[in-house]
């Protein structure tokens, strides 16, 4: 014969334990070529630079 829990969790219980589960604010750094707030390790959004080096060609006009 197989017992479940002999009372239930109460709300109060359930919602202590899940008040912990909140989303963070990203990390954000400046890219050392534009001075723009990016994410770390990826191609800055601003000059479509990754570590000194060009990665997406900007349409010059």
């Amino acid at each position: 014969m197989m017992i479940g829990p002999k009372r239930r969790w109460s709300k109060a219980r359930t919602r202590k334990r899940r008040a912990n589960y909140k989303i963070s604010a990203p990390n954000l750094v400046e890219c050392p070529h534009c001075h723009e707030y990016k994410l770390p390790h990826r191609v800055c959004g601003a000059c479509q630079q990754y570590k000194g080096r060009e990665v997406f060609a900007t349409a010059e006009e």
